[in-house]
């Protein structure tokens, strides 16, 4: 057997640089790059096999651990699972420092490959810097807390289990059903380790994304009670574009005239204007898709996990209608009873297509579906429509961003107030262009988000709309987007703190409490001045005194040749319509009258909900 001798470090960087994947039918590196804050845990092993290849694995410097493996999951998103980022840390603070970004890719599907400096396999040197000691337990490190977020996860304490191991890791992020992030904890002393590695080991080897076929009676079965339905309705989830199947689903439903819902990452798999699109669904979503939901006797539900934004905390349907779950993932196929369909959504639609034969949606429900979507885009055109009133509210300054906005800009947002306002009110006029992380709704993916799918999307526009308080929370990345040539246009909607979580703590009967700043215990209200802290990152800012001058602020900043922010004020109290119930927990007893009203309507209010079993 041929050996080449190599740090366990070494090796592992080697084996990167030799995967490749399949994109539009061309090779391409599996791992794009790699994310890296070097410290003890890493930099001198791990950082020094990285150095010799950075023209071929690039390495990136970022400000923050957190939001440099935000930028790999965003840059995942992009890539529709085809490539990874990989992130790596040094150990302690810096790996915990990547938990949040893990938690997002392992809600939303998406593969990232975490890379953490560790404790001494050998212990000679315990405690080491930034090691935090289990009295119970000294096998646990805090890298143990990744297990949580992590669909695969192993320590390398020897230099020979990465043989096994990385094939796993990758097996496992390209795993349609079980996709998400890998996370390996690299101890310290094992990274420096030499081992003679089979040549093998290195040999290129191409990955292709695996396409199961679901079971054909299965198939057959959902055939057939799509057949008996008389007001069927379907929901596309982000399942769907990283099957890219948002051709075989047009087909499908154009040729039987099924209604499409959308969930908030199934945004944009139609477009606006598709005549089967009914908008999107649930808690942040539209009358019109809400609406159809509730009388719906079928629904088909394609690439989505139903979370409870989706479907209302359940609440979203009639007690009588049946699912049909077409999934890659037996977990999300059999939720709530549904009928499972278990396998790749492309193939999935195909064999559903063929097998429903010759039927089309009865006529009446048909129209029904246009008038409610006709409705609702009227109800929004009313909400960006431009007012005398001197503040914005959201969807106005989504309007106006969203009408400067080409075929081709990407759009991006996470938490906070946005999200609602842009699922309703953005118009989608491009594939792959609407990018809103609601999976794990993290705060601060936005500006992080934005510099991951800049590097995947380099000819694009890419618009990032934040709240002031996940820019407070994480924008250091303006300074990286900065640095590497990688432009951002960021708008900044400040209202004055934490709005959305201030308007569901009054609908819930409580007081405003340490949300908007005005309401937190400060000495005074001071504004951030957004433009000034923007500037000082090396980017190019302005702010936007009223509504009037938005247009205008956009045309400039698409004109840039660096990231560019805008600040604009923004009403924290004005809402777009649409909403569906959710549940959250309401206090059985207060002093409060409010609160205890609003207990007794959310008690009627979980009495509408489906029984999951």
């Amino acid at each position: 057997m041929n050996t080449v001798r190599l740090t366990m470090a070494q090796a592992l960087v080697r084996y990167l640089c030799n995967q490749f994947t399949e994109i539009d039918g061309k090779r391409a590196p599996l791992f794009a790059g790699v994310f890296g804050i070097f410290g003890h845990g890493n930099v001198t092993c791990l950082a020094e096999a990285l150095e010799p290849v950075k023209d071929v694995l690039p390495t990136w410097r970022g400000q923050n651990e957190q939001s440099m493996a935000l930028a790999a999951v965003a840059y995942a998103k992009s890539k529709r699972r085809r490539q990874i980022m990989a992130s790596v840390s040094s150990i302690g603070p810096g790996a915990l420092n990547m938990m949040t970004a893990a938690g997002v890719a392992h809600s939303n599907r998406l593969p990232v490959l975490l890379l953490a400096g560790d404790i001494f396999a050998n212990r000679r040197p315990d405690p080491v810097l930034q090691q935090v000691e289990h009295f119970h337990n000294p096998t646990i490190s805090v890298n143990d807390a990744f297990r949580s977020v992590s669909r695969y996860w192993d320590r390398i304490t020897h230099p020979e289990q990465i043989i096994s191991s990385l094939p796993q890791a990758v097996a496992t992020m390209l795993d349609p059903a079980d996709c998400g992030p890998a996370f390996l904890s690299l101890c310290q002393d094992t990274q420096e380790l030499a081992c003679d590695y089979p040549v093998e080991f290195f040999a290129p080897t191409e990955h292709r994304i695996a396409r199961p076929r679901p079971d054909r009676r299965s198939i057959a079965a959902a055939a057939e009670l799509l057949r008996q339905a008389k007001r069927p309705l379907v929901i596309v989830g982000g399942g769907v574009r990283y099957s890219l199947a948002e051709d075989a689903l047009k087909k499908f439903v154009e040729r039987t005239g099924l209604p499409v819902a959308e969930t908030i990452a199934g945004r944009g798999i139609l477009l606006h204007t598709h005549p089967n699109n009914v908008g999107p669904m649930g808690v942040i979503g539209s009358q019109s898709a809400n609406c159809l939901a509730a009388e719906a006797d079928v629904v088909l539900a394609i690439g989505t996990r139903l979370q409870d934004f989706t479907t209302g905390s359940w609440t979203a349907f009639s007690h009588d209608a049946r699912f049909i779950c077409l999934n890659a993932a037996r977990f999300d196929a059999v939720k709530h009873r549904a009928l499972a369909v278990v396998g790749d959504a492309r193939e999935g639609i195909v064999e559903l297509d063929e097998a429903v034969g010759s039927w089309k949606v009865d006529q009446t429900w048909v129209r029904r579906a246009k008038d409610e979507y006709a409705a609702w885009n009227r109800m929004v055109e009313d909400a960006v429509r431009p007012t005398n009133a001197q503040i914005p509210s959201y969807a106005q300054v989504i309007g106006a961003i969203n009408a400067a906005c080409g075929e081709r800009d990407v759009v991006v947002s996470a938490a906070g107030g946005i999200p609602g306002e842009m699922t309703k009110v953005w118009r989608v006029k491009g594939p792959d262009t609407f990018d809103c992380e609601f999976g794990f709704s993290c705060m601060g993916y936005e500006i992080a988000g934005g510099w991951g799918k800049a590097m995947a999307d380099p000819d694009r526009d890419i618009i990032v709309l934040t709240g002031d308080g996940s820019y407070l929370m994480m924008n250091s990345d303006i300074y990286s987007s900065v640095l590497t040539g990688h432009k951002l246009i960021i708008v900044v909607c400040d209202n004055g703190g934490f709005a959305v979580i201030n308007r569901l703590q009054n609908f819930k009967g409580g007081a405003s409490f340490n949300n908007l700043i005005k309401d937190s215990r400060v000495k005074q209200v001071f504004p951030v001045d957004f433009v000034r802290h923007a500037e000082a990152m090396g980017a190019l800012a302005r702010k936007v005194e009223s509504l009037n001058e938005l247009p205008a602020a956009m045309e400039w900043a698409k004109s840039t040749d660096r990231t560019t922010v805008i600040s604009v004020v923004t009403d924290g109290f004005i809402w777009t319509a649409g909403d569906a119930w959710w549940d959250v927990g309401v206090p059985e007893t207060s002093s409060r009258g409010e609160v205890r009203a609003a207990r007794e309507a959310h008690v009627k209010g979980r009495e509408r909900q489906r029984v999951g079993i």
